[in-house]
């Protein structure tokens, strides 16, 4: 009986110190209370619990990668989106994060879906497109001033996708088709407008030096005879034209 006696008192001190002693990880911490009042938060490493006495709540400061189920939104040019994002929190108070709130994880869950409604109900469509970065800072900070009384810590949100019905998708197709083709018109009209205007100076170069018009003149035949298949009228007298440029030339010197 004695031997009995001892392996139970064995058993209870074995069981008492495993109740008791508590290790903690490098990123947890214990909230501890002590009949049923805050006391301290401990950790890492050993921690020792009074059983019956206190009670400890393990916390985990690693940061926490939160999808955002996709949400509808209403654009301020009332067009209706579906958008999902990717939230990145840790706790950075691990009494408030107990204390304050029942679950902190359901409850950042809840308060990023609802504000990724309401900051992105605020743009236009085009303003989803093209400025996805501002709209991340924006939907990061709002989170992170609502969640600061959880000893929580947002440090990033990223939009995934924003997804369009399929009449938007079509009509926006068509919109950037449009543009294409007015740039390209616009490209063209300028392209004409810079030739005319090179044709233009060129034009009263050739008016005002009439030797330039003759090399020109001659220039142009000298192309025109090395296409075989044309027969060639000449309108004036070459020769005439060449010593008359040359007698202009002497003139000039």
């Amino acid at each position: 009986m004695e031997g009995f006696g001892g392996t139970i008192i064995l058993v209870l001190i074995i069981a008492a110190l495993f109740y008791t002693i508590r290790i903690l990880r490098e990123y947890e911490r214990g909230v501890v209370f002590q009949l049923g009042r805050f006391w301290r938060v401990k950790g890492p490493g050993l921690v020792i619990v009074i059983p019956g006495i206190q009670q400890m709540v393990k916390v985990d400061l690693r940061t926490v990668t939160m999808d955002v189920p996709s949400q509808d939104v209403i654009s301020r040019d009332n067009v209706s989106v579906r958008v999902n994002a990717i939230v990145f929190f840790r706790v950075v108070d691990p009494q408030k994060a107990i204390i304050q709130v029942e679950n902190f994880l359901v409850a950042t869950s809840q308060l990023a879906q609802t504000t990724l409604r309401a900051v992105l109900g605020k743009h236009e469509l085009d303003e989803m497109l093209a400025e996805r970065e501002k709209l991340n800072l924006d939907i990061q900070s709002t989170l992170d001033q609502q969640t600061d009384a959880w000893g929580i810590k947002v440090s990033n949100v990223e939009i995934k996708h924003i997804d369009l019905n399929e009449n938007m998708a079509r009509a926006m197709a068509r919109q950037a088709e449009a543009e294409r083709e007015r740039r390209s018109k616009v490209i063209l009209a300028e392209g004409e407008l810079q030739a005319s205007q090179k044709l233009l100076e060129a034009a009263q170069t050739l008016a005002a030096q009439p030797e330039a018009m003759q090399l020109r003149y001659l220039q142009t035949l000298t192309v025109i005879a090395g296409d075989k298949s044309n027969t060639i009228v000449f309108p004036v007298d070459i020769a005439k034209m060449a010593g008359d440029l040359l007698a202009t030339n002497k003139k000039g010197q």
